[in-house]
């Protein structure tokens, strides 16, 4: 199906993207890519991660080009993506390296290398700032400059996981899948997945679907425990690749923004039949999406559970996430269906023509 059938054809159709440049640029304001990417640094982040690539500078030329819409930013990134060339695997990277901005724990009140409540939209009123309204661009930046001259840089050390004492207590179940991460950029995903497979999939899905998933999962659709965050850490995480000329050095790319989330959910063993314990769910989410990685972390565990309910079913979670999938198979709906309906027309009025 195409818009050919559409009357005026090719005209109407070159008449509609003439609008749609009409519609983004009939204001005077120009919108700088800079701006977009410095001052909605959350969006930006949403899309890079739902795309699958990380880059700031192209995920503003993304919302900038489509007006905002997130999963049409999305499709244009995905899309630039796949034509590029891979020409480097990255070396393992351990998140206990990373550089923290902000690290927080809600099961034990004091934890190793303290709580760090960072950058959040937690602790603010939730009312709206009218001063904001009329806010000078240049006074805002010097208000920045100086927070960022106030503050006293130490030099990042690693933080100890805070899961670690539950583990050494024998009280935490350590799920580890030794095969070789999947990837599903390549691969085509079967089911059941490997949890590689699974962690990259909800990684890319889209925040609103993944996040009413785990909340259904936490009202008692199929998981009736309340998760508890260990530990939930956001910071920047250098990327390494071999060396070319020598294997056994690296040589870093640079690094970026990641969000970590490790969630504790009580449940039967898998080793051990009648035995509870903890088991730790995983999420880990491109740029500040905090509540993405929490319910990433929540559909880690109840994957794995028996049930039928949404959040216990791997194909149901996995293939109606895709932001990509999803809003193209709902957009397709825009399509001319002029035969299908006339069918399904003439079965209706031949149906009530029978029953008169």
């Amino acid at each position: 199906m195409a818009y050919v059938a559409v009357s005026g054809g090719k005209e109407a159709i070159r008449e509609s993207i003439r609008l749609l440049k009409y519609h983004r640029c009939s204001n005077e304001s120009r919108l700088e890519l800079e701006a977009l990417e410095k001052s909605l640094g959350i969006l930006i982040h949403r899309v890079m991660g739902e795309a699958g690539l990380y880059s700031p500078a192209y995920a503003a030329l993304a919302l900038k080009q489509c007006e905002g819409s997130v999963e049409e930013a999305v499709f244009l990134l995905r899309a630039y993506r796949n034509t590029l060339t891979r020409s480097y695997y990255t070396e393992p990277a351990s998140t206990d390296n990373m550089r923290v901005i902000r690290r927080i724990s809600s099961v034990f009140k004091d934890i190793p290398g303290g709580q760090i409540l960072g950058p959040s939209y937690d602790y603010t009123f939730r009312t709206l700032d009218m001063s904001l309204m009329d806010e000078d661009a240049k006074e805002a930046h010097e208000a920045a400059k100086e927070i960022l001259q106030s503050a006293k840089p130490e030099e990042p050390e690693p933080m100890e996981r805070v899961s670690k004492t539950l583990e050494e207590q024998g009280l935490l179940e350590k799920r580890r899948d030794e095969r070789e991460p999947f990837d599903i950029t390549k691969e085509m995903i079967k089911f059941p997945c490997p949890r590689s497979a699974r962690l990259q999939t909800l990684s890319r899905a889209d925040s609103g679907f993944i996040t009413g998933i785990a909340y259904s999962a936490m009202r008692g659709y199929g998981f009736s425990n309340h998760p508890t965050i260990a530990e939930l850490r956001s910071g920047y995480l250098e990327m390494d690749i071999a060396y070319p000329l020598d294997d056994s050095k690296t040589i870093c790319l640079g690094e970026i923004l990641l969000t970590e989330v490790v969630s504790l959910i009580a449940g039967d063993s898998e080793t051990n039949a009648g035995k509870l314990v903890i088991k730790e769910g995983y999420g880990l989410v491109f740029g500040r999406c905090e509540s993405k990685a929490i319910a990433m972390s929540i559909l880690d565990v109840t994957l794995d559970e028996p049930g039928s309910a949404p959040c216990n079913d791997e194909e149901y979670c996995l293939m109606h996430g895709d932001v990509l999938e999803m809003n193209g198979y709902i957009s397709h709906l825009k399509l001319p269906h002029y035969v299908t309906f006339q069918s399904k027309l003439a079965g209706v009025r031949k149906t009530k023509g029978a029953k008169e």
